[in-house]
């Protein structure tokens, strides 16, 4: 079976780039407040669960049926049975989705426990006969893959990228560290490489791309086709039109705090909001702010003063004192806190 071709980039001369699924994140709201500030060539919903009595999440699935950013939205699913897989892509190609992407990398324990995800990556001959059967079904359009590493190690690697390769995967993302790993630890940019020379898709490099700086060099050093940035985006909305900017040999110029506020914001007019009590949508913003503070301040007193707001007034106060006093300041790039 021949591959497929992929949806075109925003520059074709350029290498691609992608917003990574993030459950929670990346729904529509978000994605049309990222194309604000600059798409990425490609977006991935969150991941549609698969199992005996799932359908399709309509919420979810607004993220391709309602999207007006302008650029192709490839569906996620998470699941190991593979008669609902099959039938959840075959629903899903009835939809206008760039096309289907299988997670085999999520390292939530909740997940991986009951061998989806990242737990898929234990047993080869499993993903295989998914492999196998998606492909059948997803024909007509790009059947890509979500992975990483390994699971507690790399034993599995090479035997999992050889399935890439046997069942004409489209687009491969590959997050340089195993499931044991989480978020911690470095980036095995080098086996990104490895996968590189050994698959015949495009291979997206993903992990700790904090900037268009290592954007650039992660691109030079694996030789990937393009990378997906994660949660740097949820912090530097603006990442993927300098990730471009610096391809093209362009000055990237800072960014103000107070278009920082604007962006905090955006976020916050989600459509939803008016079904959403007080206290749980100050949450919601919280969690995006986990990833913004320590870039606005260094030392950690946004941060820890944002997190003790308890309602809408207090928490825009505290945003205000820190990205409106002084308008000279501008974004830093620092690492995020956490959630």
């Amino acid at each position: 079976m021949f591959q497929i071709s992929l949806p075109q980039a925003l520059s074709p001369d350029l290498p691609l780039t992608a917003l990574a699924p993030m459950q929670d994140v990346t729904n529509l709201w978000f994605m049309k407040v990222i194309a604000h500030y600059g798409s990425p060539d490609y977006f991935f919903t969150e991941y549609f669960r698969v199992n005996e009595t799932s359908r399709l999440n309509p919420s979810i699935l607004a993220s391709v049926t309602e999207n007006d950013t302008g650029r192709p939205v490839f569906a996620q699913m998470i699941g190991e049975s593979i008669p609902n897989l099959v039938r959840t892509a075959k629903e899903l190609c009835s939809y206008n989705v760039a096309g289907v992407d299988l997670n085999m990398g999520c390292p939530a324990p909740r997940v991986y426990r009951k061998q989806v995800g990242g737990g898929l990556l234990l047993s080869p001959d499993k993903v295989d006969r998914i492999l196998g059967e998606l492909r059948q079904v997803v024909n007509d359009r790009p059947l890509t893959v979500k992975m990483r590493l390994g699971f507690e190690n790399t034993d599995t690697f090479y035997t999992i990228l050889n399935l890439i390769n046997r069942h004409s995967i489209d687009l491969l993302s590959l997050h340089g560290r195993t499931v044991a790993d989480r978020y911690h630890g470095s980036v095995k940019y080098n086996l990104i490489a490895e996968a590189v020379n050994c698959v015949n898709c495009p291979v997206l490099a993903n992990g700790n791309i904090d900037s268009a700086a290592t954007a650039l060099s992660v691109l030079a050093q694996t030789g990937a086709a393009g990378v997906m940035v994660g949660r740097w985006a949820i912090g530097n909305p603006w990442i993927f039109h300098q990730i471009r900017q610096a391809l093209r040999g362009e000055m990237i110029k800072p960014v103000p705090l107070i278009e920082v506020r604007d962006y905090i914001e955006r976020l916050w007019q989600t459509p939803a909001a008016p079904n959403i009590p007080e206290r749980a949508r100050v949450g919601y913003l919280k969690m995006f702010l986990n990833y913004i503070a320590l870039s606005v301040d260094a030392e950690g007193h946004f941060l820890r003063l944002m997190r003790q707001a308890a309602s809408e007034v207090e928490l825009f106060q505290v945003c205000d004192r820190f990205l409106l006093t002084d308008l000279t300041k501008t974004l830093a790039l620092a690492p995020y806190s956490g959630t």
